[in-house]
């Protein structure tokens, strides 16, 4: 029995590795059109990789994934990232966990990564073939009315296989190949990505980071909502928080054409009222501080005086001189601050998006098309997608460890 897989990257070499230790009796071939595989691992986490992150419950883990977490639920109690850190641990590679649950490599290197998944795929048997773009895919049946594939390369070389494991991630010919063997694709936009802003509030305050805000996009039912830290840019804001926003809101923001108001809160704890009640304690406690040198509340000294200063408070001011319209205004400028999108950035190097093969044609057990029989799919060419923080590495590992297992065992 033969077994292709298409697609070198994190899905491809953990499903192939999967299916050829489970049963070492297939030929399993892993098929990668580019001269180096694993490349958006090698640069995941700044060079780093994140692999997974510390989170062992599964009704909580699905949280993390604004698309795909109902199909992941009960995929992710047969592997999840608990079973990821034994699966790399029995290989020889440590994972540490940092503070805000992203698990690396001890190594702090994604070469180490790298290394176990191409060893591995070695010591499994495992054939890879590197530099060999795929022209098409076409399913077949036989006499027995048994089906099989045949991968059309680029150099007109045909392969023939049994089964067919498609982890082309984001890759338009994957979402082709699987339409033209019977899928409905969803359509693929951005995700994980940053605002571009233009706003004098944040003229040169570059580098300026708050370690909990919250951003929130639309209202009423179409409202988003997304807590954490928040970085200001040259070109915007980034951060936890944004990044989150922009995985929850890819196709709304992308139906706006990335233009559309955000606001922020930059003291979540407070509301307009209770940061109101604040200021007036202060004007109490402290009337002849000036404004602009005593913060009463846990923000970067320079934001706090762009806000002064865009609240139209003099800068020689004291506490007792501030009216009741400036301490509004100065109010909701930390509060209710309202900012002006107007087009995405990308988060470093990683290029995540929403969209892609239905889940609903996917057996979530085995990874199996239910369209398709023989066919099977793994990684972000699935319609899932997570935030930042190794969810999305996560997903891969589980989906492709399904589908390896399944395979081999349907042969």
């Amino acid at each position: 029995m033969k077994v292709i897989v298409i697609g070198g990257g994190a899905a491809g070499f953990f499903g192939a590795i999967a299916c050829a230790e489970s049963n070492p009796s297939l030929k399993v071939t892993l098929i990668e059109a580019g001269r180096k595989p694993l490349a958006k691992v090698r640069i995941s986490g700044g060079g780093r990789c994140n692999v997974t992150h510390h989170c062992f419950d599964p009704s909580r883990l699905v949280e993390n994934y604004p698309r795909g977490g109902r199909a992941l639920r009960g995929a992710f109690t047969r592997f999840q990232p608990k079973d990821t850190v034994q699966w790399y641990q029995k290989r020889g590679v440590e994972l540490k966990t940092e503070a805000d649950g992203r698990m690396f490599p001890v190594t702090d290197d994604s070469e180490t990564i790298i290394k176990c998944l191409m060893q591995s795929a070695d010591r499994a048997g495992v054939d890879l073939r590197t530099g060999m773009g795929v022209k098409s895919v076409k399913q077949f049946f036989d006499l027995d009315d048994k089906s099989y594939f045949q991968v059309e390369l680029k150099n007109e070389r045909v392969l023939q296989c049994d089964r067919l494991l498609i982890a082309t991630g984001s890759n338009p010919l994957g979402y082709r190949w699987a339409k033209n063997l019977g899928h409905k694709i969803e359509s693929s936009v951005p995700s994980l990505f940053t605002f571009n802003i233009r706003d004098p509030r944040l003229k040169d305050l570059a580098g300026i980071s708050v370690s909990n805000a919250q951003v929130r996009l639309g209202a009423g039912k179409n409202k988003l909502e997304q807590n954490g830290a928040l970085l200001i840019t040259h070109w915007g804001l980034s951060g936890p928080a944004i990044l989150k926003l922009s995985a929850w809101g890819a196709r709304f923001l992308h139906e706006l054409k990335y233009a559309s108001n955000l606001y922020v809160n930059w003291l979540p704890e407070y509301n307009q009222e209770t940061l109101k009640q604040e200021f007036i304690k202060v004007k109490k406690a402290h009337s002849r501080k000036k404004i602009v040198n005593y913060c009463p509340v846990e923000l970067p000294k320079r934001l706090w005086q762009s806000f002064i200063d865009y609240a139209a408070i003099k800068s020689d001011k004291v506490w007792s001189e501030i009216s009741k319209k400036e301490m509004n205004n100065l109010v909701g400028e930390i509060v209710q601050g309202q900012y002006e999108i107007k087009g995405k950035g990308v988060f470093k190097d990683e290029f995540v998006t929403c969209g892609g093969v239905s889940l609903k044609e996917v057996n979530f057990k085995t990874m199996e098309s239910k369209k398709c029989p023989g066919l099977y799919f793994a990684g972000e060419v699935l319609d899932i997608d997570g935030v930042t923080g190794g969810f999305n590495f996560q997903s891969a590992w589980t989906t492709s460890w399904l589908a390896g297992k399944a395979i081999a065992d349907s042969c």
